[in-house]
């Protein structure tokens, strides 16, 4: 009887153990610009997961958003463009640079945004502003991945913080 006790009680003890485990969502956008010199270009592109942009965007922009459905894919065009370049901005040596925007594309569970600088020769310094999706989750995190002439440099930025400066 003492035994059958001791094992409901370990079960109890287990299954409190588990279920006061909280799995905890993470909210993350990956912001990379690369420097292609043979072009004079800057090649960007962000990820946002999915679900996570299109709660966002039907904040920001109080409409329907599908980014996955083909029929709307025009609608949703500017609805990415419009809120990316809202909440990137990229100066490179000390200029503010116009993106142009390339599209988007589906991978996994994340949509790819992809934007493009021209005319830049060199790159002496680069600050970017990025505050993607921050009014969305107070727990938004953004990595930066910046790489010129081969070298890649990477920041964590963690909201509200959203400015980060390289020179080379």
């Amino acid at each position: 009887m003492r035994s059958i006790f001791y094992k409901w009680l370990f079960l109890a003890g287990i299954w409190l153990l588990t279920s006061s485990l909280v799995i905890h969502p993470f909210y993350l956008s990956v912001t990379e610009i690369e420097h292609n010199a043979k072009d004079k270009t800057l090649e960007i592109s962000c990820k946002i997961f999915t679900d996570d942009f299109e709660k966002a965007l039907r904040a920001a922009y109080k409409t329907h958003v599908d980014l996955l459905n083909p029929a709307q894919k025009t609608a949703m065009d500017l609805l990415v463009s419009n809120y990316v370049k809202k909440h990137l901005a990229i100066n490179v040596n000390g200029k503010l640079q116009e993106l142009q925007y390339k599209g988007y594309e589906q991978i996994e569970e994340g949509i790819y945004s992809y934007y493009q600088v021209d005319n830049i020769p060199t790159v002496k310094s680069i600050t970017v502003t990025d505050n993607i999706l921050y009014e969305y989750q107070a727990q938004q995190v953004s990595l930066l991945h910046i790489t010129v002439g081969g070298k890649r440099q990477s920041n964590r930025m963690v909201n509200p913080e959203e400015k980060y400066s390289v020179s080379y």
